[in-house]
């Protein structure tokens, strides 16, 4: 059912999504500084700067087999039933090098990744020889390259030149850009940069963001709650957001619901922090103090979105001497609303901090397979389900991902959230939407 409202600047004194997103990303002028951190350390960190290989790699020629390092030329005629019998002169592990160059008629026993002795250019691989004993008698074909190291072999193959090498430089050259700036390191991104030599990587430094709770009912996790008592999920869910949009969350604790303990916490924590997130108190009501503590400490530039659930959202930012402002968020108490004003204003405003310049969450199309409806004049962001067969998602004729709700879309439930790997997006002219309806999708992890 339409309702007759679009996508308008204000709907009831409502900012629209849209421009309440680009209000907060305006207020970040760029990524934060950059730093300097030991490449093992920059997991899913954006590089500041290109990273830039310091040695070859292959820093020399090695062998890609286990064998015996040749002269090509000796095994020349070289056959199945006719081999070639070599003298075995010593043997190069990985890490160590020969003692001098291979002469013509010998072998030498070589690992996998050992350096290629001088005089050999090629490597016969263990399984296409015959290990031959000081007596001359011939061992049994095919054994592993362990052992004790054999007077002779019986060389059962032509070797090429060049045969089994790794030749140095062949993966990476030194001076090489490996990955470019603005690039997410990667678990693979690490190992290149490490394996060219590479200690420390350039990278744009993480936001830093405190996380208040508020609430005279609000208690810590496994604490007594008394008669009133309700258990604190915004902080630590706050908080486990936080990390996930590559932020460093640190723990303001508790306030209660009076505007000098905010006020207070706030105050000790702005000059230390990137980004401040309050949860609770940014409604009407009598106790609802958040925003009028923004207030006392900076600007409020916006509140209340025509979103659903979240209208009741606060940002501003606190003017700090010879630093950038702080940004202030304000996120509803109710858990589901907390979450996903979260996903729509401060995860895109950290990542742009972080550096990312894909900011927002992947999109796809969908297919409602049951009816919803929402609030009028208010775009809303339903906790659902994707259909899945043997694992994968599944898709109708048109490609469109099947969804149902993960269960009932009050924003105090936090098992239909929990459940939930989407977002539908139900635009603020619809009222309801039929079984049938097609919906945007927001992914909220890999499908």
């Amino acid at each position: 059912m339409k309702h007759g409202v679009g996508d308008r600047s204000s709907v009831q004194g409502l900012l629209a999504v849209d421009e309440a997103l680009q209000r907060v990303l305006g207020a970040i002028p760029g990524a934060l500084p950059a730093e300097t951190i030991p490449t093992d350390e920059g997991l899913g960190r954006i590089l500041a700067g290109p990273v830039i290989a310091r040695t070859d790699l292959p820093p020399w020629d090695n062998s890609a087999m286990d064998g015996y390092a040749v002269r090509s030329a000796d095994t020349h005629g070289a056959t199945e039933d006719r081999p070639v019998r070599l003298d075995v002169v010593g043997e190069v592990r990985a890490g160590g090098g020969a003692s001098g160059p291979l002469p013509p008629g010998c072998v030498v026993r070589i690992a996998t990744g050992a350096p290629i002795p001088p005089g050999a250019d090629a490597v016969v691989p263990v399984e296409e020889t015959t290990p031959v004993d000081p007596a001359g008698r011939p061992g049994a074909r095919g054994r592993d390259a362990s052992g004790p190291l054999p007077a002779a072999c019986l060389v059962h193959v032509d070797v090429p030149s060049g045969g089994s090498i790794r030749r140095r430089g062949s993966d990476l050259v030194s001076g090489m850009e490996l990955l470019a700036a603005g690039s997410e390191l990667t678990p693979a991104g690490v190992a290149l940069a490490a394996g060219a030599g590479v200690p420390l990587v350039f990278v744009h430094r993480q936001p830093v963001v405190g996380v208040l709770a508020t609430g005279d009912e609000v208690r810590r996790a496994g604490e007594d709650l008394g008669a009133a008592g309700i258990p604190d999920a915004n902080g630590p869910g706050v908080r486990a957001l936080v990390r996930a949009a590559g932020g460093v969350a640190v723990d303001l604790g508790i306030a209660t619901d009076r505007l000098d303990d905010v006020v207070a916490r706030l105050r000790d924590a702005i000059p230390l922090v990137d980004c401040v997130i309050v949860s609770g108190g940014v409604s009407v009501g009598p106790f609802d103090v958040v925003k009028p503590a923004f207030e006392m400490l900076g600007e409020v530039d916006l509140w209340r979105v025509a979103v659903q659930p979240g209208k009741p959202f606060a940002f501003g930012t606190a003017a700090r001497p010879g630093m950038p402002p702080a940004l202030l968020f304000g996120l509803p108490g109710n858990p589901v609303s907390s979450f996903v004003t979260f996903e729509l204003f401060v995860r895109p405003a950290l990542r742009r901090l972080a550096g990312r310049t894909v900011l927002m969450r992947p999109r796809d199309r969908a297919v409602l397979l049951e009816p919803v409806s929402k609030s009028a004049g208010r775009r809303a962001f339903l906790r659902v389900v994707a259909e899945r067969i043997d694992g994968d998602v599944a898709r109708d004729a048109a490609g469109r991902v099947q969804v149902r709700l993960a269960g009932s879309q009050g924003s105090h439930v936090l098992s239909a959230l929990a459940a939930a790997d989407a977002l539908a997006v139900v635009p603020e002219a619809d009222d309801s939407l039929p079984a049938g309806s097609p919906v945007e999708l927001w992914w909220l992890d890999p499908a």
